[in-house]
């Protein structure tokens, strides 16, 4: 659920800064990014999870949750696949993403504890909130970048997220917004 903002807000970039000036109509824009595939199956995928569940239907639980762990697993090798046949763009980007990678979860970290703090977290409440803003989408965002932005280099959008923010947060970012919790809080 919090992830689509964010695509929609990178889709809606990427369809201004894609448009010639003449074709840009805010309301088409917004009809492209918020009813575009990207979103729309997101956004359907959450409501089906939701009434499948509150329905209490066992019969889609098969379908919709038990094989989900087997075409996560497929869909991240595949995506994998795509990433190392274009590896020679990263050595291209190199240290861009490395620095990306790094400063951004600690920027959005930060603002996580922060906002924490604001609204009365423990400090493992903050540490979670700030984990969780500092979290790359692993999963989601490359399946709608891949959709709505067929030209976008997936070596830079998968090795960013996997490759640099996933390890950097695990070593390193949880123990730093923990300590930052413990300095504000």
């Amino acid at each position: 659920m919090m992830e689509i903002p964010a695509i929609a807000a990178a889709i809606g970039y990427y369809k201004l800064r894609t448009r010639k000036a003449e074709s840009f109509g805010f309301k088409k824009l917004i009809h492209e990014v918020f009813l575009g595939k990207s979103i729309l199956l997101l956004a359907g995928g959450l409501f089906i999870g939701m009434y499948i569940e509150f329905s209490g239907n066992k019969q889609l639980n098969f379908f919709f949750f038990d094989l989900f762990k087997g075409f996560l697993a497929i869909f991240m090798l595949e995506m994998g696949i795509i990433a190392s046949a274009r590896i020679s763009d990263l050595k291209k980007a190199g240290w861009k993403i490395l620095l990306f990678g790094i400063l951004m979860p600690l920027i959005s970290g930060s603002l996580g504890v922060f906002a924490g703090k604001i609204i009365g977290l423990s400090i493992g409440g903050c540490t979670v909130l700030a984990t969780m803003a500092a979290s790359a989408s692993y999963i989601a965002a490359p399946a709608a970048i891949r959709i709505a932005m067929p030209h976008a280099n997936p070596t830079l959008y998968l090795t960013g997220a996997l490759g640099v923010t996933f390890p950097f947060n695990l070593l390193f970012g949880i123990t730093i917004y923990y300590q930052l919790a413990k300095l504000i809080v």
